[in-house]
C-alpha cells in the first residue's frame, strides 16, 4: 500500500520562504498567544504573523550588525516566543542555529558549546549563572551571550536591545540580513540527539532536509489557519521545531503549555485543536479520562456508545463528537487532531481517542531524518503500527530474521548531511544512500510498518531467542496502576533473566487498595504479570520484578534513559 498524497500543497525552498508565504497569506492571524502572570492576574499578548516577521528581521539584522553573520548561535530555554524568535531569526539568513537541551547540567552545556563551536548563546534568564560560569572559564568559543528576558542588571545584552539595534539599522537601509542568500543544502542547524545510551551525536541538517519533511507532512496531515497548536514538544528536539514550522506554514495560532500538570487546563484555556506529544502523556490523559468515567459509573454507557458509533462509521455516519461531547468538553471542546511521536503508543489508547472523535495518529522518525519518516493519517490507521512511509521517502527492512524482523532503513531528501565532525559514526549509519535507523521492525502485507524495538535494547538469551523489551512494556503499561515500566535483561550466571522495573501510580494505588504495604502491592503486581506471562511464549516470560513510585530518569521527550536506569539497578 503506497501512501498516496491526500493534499496538494506547495513546495518551499527554505524555512524563510515558509514564514514569508504565511505572512503574505495571513498577516493578521495570531502567530503566538503569550500568557503573562502577575500573581493571580493573567493577561495575554497576541503576536500576529506580520509582527513575527518584523521581530525576526529586526533581531536578525541586529545580530548581523554585531558581527554574527555566518556564525554558530546556540539557544537554550523552555518553549517560548523568544526561543522561536531566536530559531527563525538565526536560521532564516543569519547563521547556524544550535538548539541545546534545556535539561542539561552546566558541564554538558559547556561540552555541547565546545563541540559545536558556538560564538553566541541566547538563553532563558534561569541559566544566567551557568552561562556566566562557562564564559568565565574561557573553554568554549563563546564571545557573547544574550538573555531572552529584560534583566535589571547590564551583565548581558537582551533580545529587546538586539531588536532595537536591528530596527535602527533597517531604518538606515541596512538590508544585509533581509537580502542574505540561503544555501538550502548547506548545514543550517546542529541538533544533538537525546543520547539515551551514550554521548549525544551532533546531527547536521539543512533547510532542504527540513522543508522536504514539512512538504511530506503537509501532503498527509491536515491543519489550517483556524487551528490552535499547543507547542508542547521541546523545541530543541527536531519534532518540536519542525512541528512548529509545520503549523506556522498553515497560519495556525501557537500557544504554550504551563507544564505537565496544567495540560488539561491549557487545552480548555486556549481551545487547542492540534497537539503533538509523547505517548506517556497521552496514556496518562487516557487513564485519567477512563478513571473518571469509571468513578461516575458511566463505563457501560460509554462502551455502548463506542459500539454504536463504530457501527455507524461503517456507513460513513460520524456521531462521535456529539456522543462524547462531555469528554471532549473536558479537553477544551475543540481538540480534533493528535500526533504521538518519540516512542510507541499503547494501541488501546490511540483507538480510545479515535473512538471519542479525536483523530490520533502515530508518527515515527529520528533527529537524523528531520525527523518524520512514516505516520498514520485519517485514511491509513493500523493500531500498533507507525503507518506508511511519507511521500518522497523509501523504507525497507534489511537482514530480516525468520519472523520478518530486521533493521529499518530509509532513504529520502530529509536524511541528514551527517554527524558533525564524526565521519566514522556517519559511515556507520549512512550506507549507499540509505540511513540505518537502529530500530528493528517488520512490514505487513499492506505496507504498514511495525516497530519491534531498538537494536541496542534487544535481550538476546543464551538459547539465541530475542526478546523485545518494548513489546512487553506495552502490555505492562496497560495495567491501570502503572505509570511506566522498563523491561531489561538481568545478568545471571552466563545468561540473562527477563526482568521488569515498574513505576506505580501512588494516587491510584491508594484509591484502589488503601494503605497497602509495598510487599503486598508487589504480590498484586506479580499476579498481573503472571497473567501477562500466560499469554506469551515461554522464553518471553518475566521472571524478576522491581517496583518503585519514583519516576525513571528520562530525556526531555520522555524516553527512559536505559543506561542510567541500569546503572541505578546494578548499584
Amino acid at each position: 500500500m503506497k501512501n498516496e498524497k491526500l493534499y496538494n500543497v506547495q513546495r518551499f525552498e527554505n524555512i524563510r520562504d515558509i514564514v514569508s508565504n504565511t505572512v503574505r497569506l495571513y498577516p493578521n492571524n495570531i502567530a503566538f498567544k503569550i500568557k503573562h502572570k502577575d500573581g493571580k492576574n493573567v493577561s495575554y499578548t497576541n503576536i500576529t504573523y506580520a509582527e513575527f516577521q518584523k521581530d525576526i528581521n529586526e533581531f536578525g539584522t541586529g545580530l548581523a550588525k554585531l558581527g554574527y553573520k555566518d556564525k554558530r548561535i546556540a539557544v537554550i530555554g523552555k518553549n517560548s516566543y523568544e526561543w522561536a524568535l531566536t530559531y527563525y531569526g538565526v536560521i532564516n539568513g543569519l547563521g547556524i542555529i544550535v538548539p541545546l537541551d534545556k535539561g542539561l547540567p552546566e558541564a554538558e552545556i559547556e561540552l555541547s558549546l565546545k563541540r559545536c563551536r558556538a560564538e553566541v548563546i541566547v538563553f532563558e534568564e534561569k541559566y544566567k549563572e551557568q552561562i556566566q560560569n562557562i564564559m568565565n572559564k574561557k573553554t568554549t568559543s563563546l564571545k557573547d551571550a544574550i538573555c531572552m528576558e529584560n534583566t535589571d542588571n547590564n551583565e548581558f545584552k537582551t533580545i529587546v536591545e538586539i531588536k532595537k539595534i536591528g530596527k535602527e539599522e533597517l531604518a538606515k537601509g541596512n538590508n544585509i540580513y533581509i537580502d542574505s542568500e540561503i544555501d538550502n543544502k548547506k548545514m543550517a542547524t546542529i541538533i544533538f540527539t537525546s543520547g539515551t545510551t551514550s554521548l549525544a551525536k551532533a546531527v547536521m541538517l539543512s533547510h532542504y532536509n527540513i522543508v522536504s519533511n514539512i512538504y511530506s507532512m503537509s501532503c498527509m496531515e491536515y491543519a489550517d489557519s483556524n487551528d490552535v497548536n499547543m507547542a508542547f514538544l521541546p523545541f530543541h528536539h527536531t519534532f518540536g521545531s519542525t512541528g512548529l514550522t509545520f503549523f506556522i506554514s498553515k497560519g495556525a495560532m501557537n500557544v504554550f503549555c504551563d507544564g505537565l500538570r496544567y495540560i488539561q487546563d491549557n487545552l480548555k484555556e486556549y481551545h487547542v485543536s492540534c497537539f503533538v506529544c509523547v505517548p506517556l502523556l497521552l496514556e496518562a490523559m487516557y487513564k485519567k479520562i477512563m478513571h473518571q468515567i469509571e468513578k461516575q459509573g458511566k463505563m457501560e454507557k460509554v462502551k455502548k456508545g463506542i459500539k454504536i458509533s463504530r457501527f455507524l462509521l461503517k456507513f460513513g455516519i460520524d456521531i462521535r463528537r456529539k456522543l462524547f461531547k462531555e469528554i471532549l468538553d473536558n479537553l477544551g471542546g475543540k481538540l480534533r487532531f493528535v500526533v504521538s511521536g518519540a516512542s510507541a503508543i499503547d494501541k488501546n489508547v490511540a483507538q480510545g481517542f479515535n473512538d471519542f472523535g479525536i483523530l490520533t495518529v502515530q508518527g515515527y522518525g529520528l533527529t537524523e531524518t528531520s525527523p518524520v519518516l512514516a505516520a498514520e493519517n485519517k485514511k491509513a490507521i493500523r493500531y500498533g503500527s507507525i503507518g506508511l512511509p511519507f511521500p518522497d521517502i523509501e523504507m525497507k527492512i534489511v537482514n530480516p530474521n525468520e519472523e520478518g524482523i530486521g533493521e529499518i532503513v530509509a532513504k529520502g531528501p530529509n536524511v541528514m548531511l551527517g554527524y558533525y565532525e564524526d565521519e566514522e559514526a556517519t559511515n556507520e549509519v549512512l550506507k549507499d544512500g540509505w540511513f540505518y535507523t537502529g530500530d528493528l521492525g517488520y512490514i505487513d502485507k499492506d505496507g504498514f510498518i511495525f516497530i519491534a524495538g531498538r537494536k541496542k535494547n534487544v535481550i538476546v538469551l543464551k538459547n539465541g531467542k530475542n526478546v523485545y523489551p518494548e513489546e512487553l512494556e506495552m502490555l505492562i503499561n496497560d495495567l491501570p496502576y502503572v505509570d511506566e515500566s522498563m523491561v531489561f535483561g538481568m545478568p545471571k550466571d552466563d545468561d540473562l533473566v527477563v526482568s521488569v522495573k515498574v513505576v506505580y501510580n501512588e494516587t491510584y494505588v491508594k484509591q484502589k487498595f488503601g494503605d497497602i504495604s509495598e510487599d503486598a502491592l508487589k504480590d498484586i503486581i506479580w499476579k498481573d504479570i503472571k497473567e501477562i506471562n500466560s499469554r506469551l511464549t515461554t522464553y518471553k516470560h518475566i521472571k524478576n520484578l522491581i517496583i518503585t513510585k519514583e519516576p525513571m530518569i528520562k530525556t526531555t521527550t520522555a524516553k527512559v534513559k536505559r543506561f542510567e536506569e541500569m546503572k541505578k539497578i546494578s548499584e
